[in-house]
């Protein structure tokens, strides 16, 4: 039986955000409201029912918009916890996957709400020529500047207001400097929120979450700064901690390959072996032809994956989503599974940093190539948004690639599967 969202009470900076669009408060005469701040603060649940008790108070027959930087990311951050609370005080919520839609009525009201990813600069055009009563922004900063002014341009209706809520990101980032900090000149409302602003979260599990993060993101998510990237771009790396084999005798649950291709620049594969709980670089291949001056094929690569995977019997191998070729090799020869990585720099950065926290994340000692990238992947300086420097990061996108995509992969792959076992 699914769990219903339960509120059993609010802190004062979620009732404020609960009550400022009310006739007659102190915040009613804003346009917008703004909510950033730590993960697991309150921010976005919060924020959608508070959205959704104006829009079905306040209007009548209207459109609305509900952005995320996907659909998919949309429904679980937003419409899965908040929909069923909705239904349990009365709402009727009648949803149309196949449109991305919903019609609410509450209030003796009835409204329109489309559902909407603003992924990248083309999804501007997905809510042109739409006129909206409102439009809530989950995970603003992710989204485009472009979908962000395209969706606020449609809401022309009067007592239309604009809802955005999201984690810190770089200080240079667009929202932070035309929103967060001309909050007063677009007469917005701007909620800074902490995790002690989650009255659901014990102190226990503010620690635990206080432990996940290390250097930019603990600052981000854990204290809500928004805060440069600087430095190395793996500080928790410990050679004492995370240089290890895998136990004598250990049987691996699991055999995975991780693959950043590259003719001119290096190529990077490394051997995963899963075992109790932690995936182990056991070995790896890395062809550098600068470094070797000679320049292999794909086939030569292939040959190479060959040998680095032996007689185990590998699950799949997560390579670099542009190698279009080294796809059609591998399909060709017919061994091996083979998937599409998830490309999400900064998000696949946070993960693995999330594992090597955790203890996740082992390397071999030779794997030497992998141990001096850690060493010397460094964030770009002065960006305007988080950037690795493009330099001592082959192996470092074949970890990350791995870390992002290997749950999806051993799972059956969606549409990233590429290519099926013969």
């Amino acid at each position: 039986m699914k769990k219903t969202l339960q509120f059993t009470e609010f802190s004062p900076k979620q009732q404020r955000l609960l009550r400022w669009w009310v006739p007659g408060s102190a915040d009613a005469r804003r346009d917008a409201v703004l909510c950033d701040g730590a993960v697991r603060s309150g921010k976005t649940v919060c924020m959608a029912l508070s959205f959704f008790l104006w829009s079905s108070a306040l209007f009548s027959d209207t459109s609305f918009a509900l952005c995320g930087k996907t659909i998919t990311s949309l429904r679980r951050n937003l419409l899965t916890p908040i929909v069923p609370f909705l239904q349990s005080i009365g709402f009727t919520v009648q949803e149309k996957i196949s449109t991305n839609t919903a019609e609410i009525t509450a209030f003796g009201h009835s409204n329109r709400y489309y559902f909407f990813g603003g992924k990248d600069e083309s999804s501007a055009a997905l809510i042109q020529g739409m006129t909206l009563g409102g439009v809530l922004f989950d995970e603003a900063a992710l989204m485009p500047r472009s979908f962000v002014e395209q969706a606020l341009a449609r809401c022309s209706l009067p007592g239309s207001r604009y809802w955005f809520n999201c984690n810190p990101e770089n200080p240079m980032h667009w929202f932070k400097r035309e929103w967060i900090d001309k909050a007063a000149q677009k007469n917005a409302l701007h909620l800074h929120f902490t995790m002690r602003d989650n009255p659901g979260l014990t102190p226990a599990i503010r620690a635990r979450y206080e432990t996940l993060y290390s250097g930019a993101f603990y600052e981000r998510f854990v204290l809500g700064k928004w805060v440069a990237a600087e430095g190395l771009v793996y500080p928790m790396f410990n050679p004492a901690v995370h240089v290890r084999s895998l136990p004598a005798g250990a049987v691996s649950e699991k055999w995975v390959i991780s693959c950043d291709y590259g003719t001119v620049n290096p190529a990077s594969f490394g051997l995963w072996a899963r075992h109790e709980g932690a995936w182990y670089r056991v070995a790896e291949y890395y062809y550098d032809s600068r470094r070797e001056q000679n320049q292999r094929t794909d086939e030569e690569h292939y040959a190479a994956l060959e040998t680095l995977a032996g007689s185990r019997d590998i699950d799949c191998v997560i390579a670099d989503p542009s190698a279009a070729s080294f796809f059609a090799v591998i399909a060709r020869h017919g061994r091996f599974r083979a998937v599409k990585a998830r490309n999400e720099v900064t998000d696949g950065i946070r993960r693995v940093a999330g594992m090597l926290k955790t203890g996740e994340l082992f390397f071999d000692p030779a794997c030497s190539d992998t141990l001096r990238e850690f060493a010397l992947y460094r964030w770009e300086e002065n960006a305007g948004r988080d950037t690795p420097r493009k330099e001592n990061d082959h192996a470092m996108d074949d970890l990350r690639y791995l870390v992002s995509t290997v749950d999806t992969a051993l799972d059956g792959g969606g549409f990233f599967a590429a290519a099926v076992h013969r």
